[in-house]
């Protein structure tokens, strides 16, 4: 089992996503929850999964001292939707642009892990296609100011309440849609 392999290194988890270490709780796999503060700025010129895996690189460079028992996870997700990306949105107005451009669209939601330990670093990504109905100006008034999607890529959480009123079909994942590509992060963990 994962649990029994992964005894002997520490796990770090470099989220403050409460959906994050909720599966990693969720694994049984034992963790410590370490932050640091990065600037989540990417050059203009990368296209979709190139993003999500540069910001997940760059999350993990703010850790430099990790020792041989170390395994350090770092991850990002976007939305991306006609070719542009959709992060998190800087505040009601924001959110409100984002929903109403998702409205009746299917876009991807990517998510890229990186797993670094001392002298090794992978990094996988997952993309998942996400279909909304036609939401009306009420639906997406209701949930902004209700559930304030601040902290979320898309301005959205796929498991709240625009989730169950709005999403048609997604095709892929719905953990990779929550933040966290659970199927091939434990492949990576298995395999190390």
């Amino acid at each position: 089992m994962l649990r029994e392999k992964l005894k002997n290194y520490n796990i770090i988890l470099a989220s403050g996503s409460p959906r994050r270490q909720q599966f990693f709780k969720d694994l049984d796999i034992d963790f410590t929850i370490q932050l640091k503060p990065v600037e989540e700025i990417y050059p203009k010129t990368l296209q979709a999964e190139e993003i999500t895996n540069y910001l997940a690189d760059l999350k993990s460079k703010a850790f430099i001292n990790l020792t041989e028992k170390d395994i350090l996870i770092t991850s990002d997700t976007i939305v991306w939707l006609e070719n542009k990306a959709l992060g998190k949105p800087k505040d009601k107005v924001e959110a409100v642009k984002m929903l109403q451009e998702l409205s009746g669209k299917t876009h991807k939601v990517i998510t890229s892990v990186s797993l670094k330990s001392k002298k090794h670093q992978q990094i996988i990504s997952d993309s998942t296609q996400v279909t909304f109905k036609t939401l009306t100006k009420e639906e997406i008034e209701y949930y902004v100011t209700t559930y304030k999607p601040f902290d979320k890529a898309g301005a959205y959480g796929i498991q709240e309440w625009i989730g169950f009123i709005g999403i048609e079909k997604i095709e892929g994942s719905y953990f990779t849609v929550v933040g966290l590509p659970v199927h091939k992060l434990y492949k990576a963990l298995s395999n190390l």
